[in-house]
């Protein structure tokens, strides 16, 4: 597997290098990420469970897809790929962008644009980034990351309390 580069970018989010993954994180170099939140349609979002392979997290439960944003790519067609690497899913449309979340230490140094997107499945699970996945209402996500938070990733946690914090609903 080749090395992956993202750019490093300043406190704007603007471009002003570029740095291989490892050192992007040994460093603690902001850079990009995406989440995507896919409902059923029904009240139901979907999560994954992170693989124990996963290099950040493993084992946690986090948004239905997420990723880092690579070296010249933008976040709309980062969403899209990870939509298709991590869950079979091709859509047809850039997903909705629903709000962003300024770079901190629970985003992993990361600025990230949480997207939206309406689909049932089937799922076909990258085992090499996801263990299981499961659909839950935002009711039973929201006892669980109170009650549990700890089965989360971080920057999961800190954008399902912001979407919280700012009133938004799926």
């Amino acid at each position: 597997m080749s090395e992956e580069f993202f750019d490093v970018v300043n406190e704007r989010d603007e471009p002003v290098g570029r740095a291989t993954r490892r050192e992007v994180h040994a460093r603690g170099l902001l850079h990009r990420a995406v989440h995507v939140l896919v409902d059923d349609g029904a009240g139901r979002i979907f999560l994954q469970k992170r693989s124990m392979k996963k290099d950040t997290s493993p084992g946690r439960w986090d948004s239905s897809s997420s990723g880092h944003v690579d070296a010249g790519e933008d976040y709309d067609t980062t969403a899209v790929r990870e939509l298709g690497e991590e869950l079979g899913l091709y859509a047809p449309v850039v997903p909705v962008r629903w709000f962003r979340v300024e770079a901190c230490a629970e985003t992993g140094e990361e600025f990230v644009w949480v997207y939206r997107l309406r689909a049932a499945g089937p799922f076909v699970l990258n085992a090499d980034e996801i263990e299981s996945g499961g659909w839950f209402t935002p009711a039973e996500i929201a006892a669980w990351v109170r009650s549990r938070p700890e089965e989360f990733a971080p920057a999961f946690r800190l954008i399902w309390l912001r979407g919280e914090e700012l009133h938004l609903q799926l």
